[in-house]
């Protein structure tokens, strides 16, 4: 029983055989995926994928690297379509200081407003951050981020961020990058998060595990990364997948 936490399903990557990978994935335990869109066409996918697919679920946001294009009438949308009964996150939002095609105030200003926007809606955030840590939880304390809590998707900060986030009410969120072999830093911060605080996620199409690293990812690739963090753990890999499962299943309301 596993939950992929973060899956980009409505990406171009899976135009031809979406639905060939979404079994695999339930061939492989993956009971529950949430499905990211970060702009109008992500968006407008991932609301056909979830009505097609009563295990698929939603989030719903604006990504940094776009956070030029969003607007105000584009906000009232994100928290319209929040009313739907398998939207259950706002996201993916945060910070890309790597691609820099927002300028960093516009990517720190569309942040804020969707911090906001969670904690008005009462709902849990995924918080996108490329090379943007220490903004990152500066913002997130300023905003009162606790409120809303969330995800640290793909976590590549340090020990003591992720204690910065697990005190702000946020789960950490590791995919393919704790698999590789040069990562020291992931699998440091794998071994010191609470099984409790822990969630699994692959990101696919993109930061596929080891021994796939380079080619696309897949939703059924997640069992790779909860098999590694059951070894970095020193717990048998059911423990993991149960209760990163349960973590999920807390965090987004889902029975």
């Amino acid at each position: 029983m596993l939950f992929d936490t973060h899956v980009h399903l409505n990406a171009d990557q899976f135009e031809d055989d979406a639905e060939e990978v979404i079994k695999r994935a339930r061939e492989k335990g993956v009971e529950h995926m949430v499905v990211v869109g970060f702009d109008e066409k992500t968006i407008n996918k991932a609301l056909k994928l979830i009505e097609t697919y009563d295990f698929l679920y939603a989030a719903v946001g604006w990504h940094p690297v776009d956070a030029v294009d969003l607007t105000d009438d584009y906000l009232a949308w994100i928290e319209e379509l929040s009313d739907h009964p398998k939207v259950v996150a706002i996201g993916e939002t945060g910070l890309d200081y790597y691609w820099d095609k927002s300028p960093k105030d516009i990517q720190q200003e569309a942040f804020r407003k969707q911090i906001r926007l969670a904690k008005k809606l009462n709902m849990p955030l995924i918080i996108h951050d490329r090379e943007a840590h220490e903004d990152i939880v500066d913002i997130l304390k300023e905003e009162n981020a606790e409120e809303a809590g969330g995800i640290m998707h793909c976590f590549q900060g340090d020990v003591k961020m992720a204690k910065q986030c697990l005190e702000m009410n946020f789960y950490i969120s590791f995919g393919g990058p704790v698999t590789f072999k040069n990562a020291k830093l992931p699998k440091e911060v794998a071994k010191e998060v609470p099984l409790n605080r822990l969630l699994v996620e692959t990101d696919a199409p993109f930061l596929a595990p080891h021994p796939y690293r380079g080619k696309r990812n897949e939703p059924s690739y997640v069992k790779l990364v909860a098999e590694k963090i059951a070894e970095l753990k020193e717990v048998e890999f059911e423990e993991v997948a149960n209760q990163t499962t349960e973590n999920a299943k807390k965090l987004f309301g889902i029975s």
